[in-house]
């Protein structure tokens, strides 16, 4: 068959939570652009994935770009709000997260979605990708393009562009890396080979009967005390118990993420079935992926006595194969593309104890890389212990937060295909680092980033390496719709008025933002928005000595506090006795925590 032939300025071939943002961000450039996803859903991990407990740049200094546009559309959106599980701050309904991405690409006109499509081919001539070839609706499709990025969660175009790319693990003496082994022991040991990338998992969805607030104490409990569930999941309430296990991902509704990874519902077996490039050994795997999830439900639904029951929330259209299982499986890695940087764990790891920075990535003439900012503190999931990881976290605003750290432009381009861009967990890490690189709201940013200068580089008729990352890095942070932060300043929340400015300034001497961090108690307070779900709350704040604040009530109630608020962090550290106080917050009986916003 002819294909008919198509052509468009970028080229997206998305499926992830990156894909979208990377074509939403595009079209805002004033190019023409093609968003081309496999399945009914678009949003990845975000949506199909049924992720919904987002980890990551929680502070409001890193709620910025397209994250922080997508959470407050969230906030808007969910009459609950978001904060109820003990995870993460944030929680949502999976078929809110996908409206709202597909309200944000229907509003652009210079964007096109073709859902259902499968890819057969990508063309190049050279170092360029110059077609991609799908089939969309029975029909073979051929689409020029100028800009190719990839959106997915695997790494799909890269094989196919013969783009270079690493998938597994690399040996401590490639790069240094502290938690890497040895290439003795990834030689010899069986584990590495029989677990390429990190577990993926596929959330199911249950859902909590309305009519009882709590499992029954004695349902669910073997002689020993311990909640009772049946192999292979016998061990997956021992660290936390029967209700924190449910409630750990507990969203809007009664709705609960299962995304369990203590003995719970990742999937560890025959993972090079999801490379294989074999239809019928992928529909093995997620047949096998999927029926685990189902008895992981069905046993803590067992345990409570029905207080947990499987849940309605991926519609049919989506894809999914039952209405409490996501449309897709949450992939933690893939295909990881080789770039013009490489982002390592020693990039991640903070320079000083307590609130720091994670070195930044500087060219050799010390101009700043930097055009997105993470901070989750690393995380890689496996069958049996944990492994081992060098630590990145401190104590701030009550909680453990993880080291902000930066992505340098270089990683999102390949190094042997001068218009191909990486748009989602596939950008250019080590497998150590991509276990804080992966998270749900830097892949919105890390998206945006590439989307931004994919069009840029259309505008200016050149490839995506000619440009310089400092004109990336001024688009996004004068971005109209979605101003997205390049540098860590724990000083400066989203809503700080002098936000662009600050960015800016720090661009300019980028070296000065050790003495930021370091002076950042000292930093002006500046007005935190009003929350719909705020209350008032008056009692005893008690501090503990190493970070931590309670707020005792009358009839010994008592509340843990938090905030992601630099004015109020700091307004906390200065409490070194107790006192008596009045606060305006966001309770969360799951954390539990009261999330402080305001200090009457």
């Amino acid at each position: 068959m002819t294909p008919s032939i198509d052509a468009v300025d970028v080229l997206v071939w998305g499926g992830g939570t990156g894909g979208v943002a990377a074509a939403i961000q595009a079209a805002r450039g004033g190019v023409s652009t093609l968003l081309l996803t496999p399945g009914s859903w678009l949003g990845g991990m975000v949506s199909a994935a049924g992720v919904c407990c987002p980890d990551g740049n929680e502070l409001t200094p890193w709620q910025t770009g397209l994250w922080g546009a997508f959470l407050r559309e969230l906030e808007r959106r969910e009459p609950e709000g978001l904060d109820h599980n003990w995870v993460s701050c944030f929680g949502y309904r999976p078929t809110t997260a996908e409206q709202i991405l597909q309200d944000w690409v229907a509003a652009e006109a210079k964007l096109l979605w073709w859902p259902g499509c499968r890819l057969l081919e990508v063309e190049r001539k050279g170092s360029l990708i110059t077609s991609v070839q799908v089939e969309v609706g029975g029909e073979h499709r051929r689409v020029r393009c100028k800009v190719a990025i990839d959106g997915s969660d695997r790494g799909d175009l890269l094989p196919m562009a013969e783009a270079p790319f690493r998938l597994g693990w690399e040996p401590q003496e490639q790069w240094g890396e502290p938690s890497a082994p040895s290439a003795e022991r990834i030689g010899s040991d069986p584990f590495f080979k029989e677990h390429p990338v990190q577990s993926p998992t596929w959330v199911v969805m249950g859902q909590l009967r309305s009519d009882r607030l709590e499992p029954d104490p004695k349902l669910g409990i073997n002689p020993n005390g311990k909640p009772c569930l049946p192999e292979p999941f016998q061990q997956a309430c021992e660290a936390f118990g029967l209700e924190r296990t449910i409630t750990y991902g507990r969203l809007p509704g009664g709705l609960v993420m299962l995304n369990w990874p203590l003995h719970g519902n990742d999937w560890h077996w025959g993972l090079e079935r999801a490379f294989s490039n074999d239809p019928t050994q992928e529909a093995e795997l997620f047949h096998d992926m999927q029926a685990h999830s189902l008895r992981f439900a069905d046993a803590l639904e067992e345990a409570t006595g029905g207080w947990l029951q499987r849940g309605d929330a991926c519609p049919a259209e989506s894809g999914s194969p039952s209405p409490c299982l996501a449309a897709m499986p949450y992939w933690r890695e893939g295909r990881r593309m080789i770039g013009r940087a490489t982002v390592i764990e020693q990039e991640l790891l903070p320079l000083a104890e307590g609130p720091s920075l994670a070195p930044l990535p500087l060219d050799r003439n010390g101009a700043l890389q930097s055009i997105a900012v993470g901070n989750y503190a690393n995380d890689h999931h496996y069958p049996g212990a944990d492994w081992p990881l060098t630590p990145k976290s401190c104590r701030w605003g009550g909680r453990w937060t993880g080291t902000p750290f930066c992505i340098p432009f270089g990683a999102l381009l390949s190094e042997a295909v001068d218009n191909l861009l990486a748009a989602d967990k596939g950008f250019s890490t080590s497998h150590m680092a991509n276990g804080a690189t992966r998270l749900q709201p830097l892949i919105l940013n890390v998206g945006q980033a590439a989307g931004a200068a994919a069009a840029l580089a259309v505008q200016l008729n050149a490839n995506p390496p000619a440009l310089q990352a400092c004109q990336v890095q001024e688009l996004l942070i004068g971005d109209p719709l979605a101003p997205s932060a390049v540098l860590p300043l724990w000083d400066t929340p989203w809503h700080h008025h002098q936000w662009r400015e600050r960015q800016l300034s720090a661009l300019a001497d980028p070296t000065g933002l050790i003495d930021q961090v370091q002076g950042a108690a000292d930093a002006e307070c500046d007005g935190i928005p009003p929350e719909r779900l705020a209350s008032h709350w008056q009692g005893r704040l008690v501090p503990d000595g190493s970070g931590g604040y309670t707020l005792h009530q009358a009839q010994g109630v008592s509340w843990p506090l938090i905030t992601l608020e630099p004015s109020i962090h700091r307004w906390l550290m200065q409490q070194e006795k107790p006192i008596d106080t009045h606060l305006v917050g966001v309770v969360n009986r799951w954390g539990p925590w009261l999330r402080v916003i305001g200090v009457a």
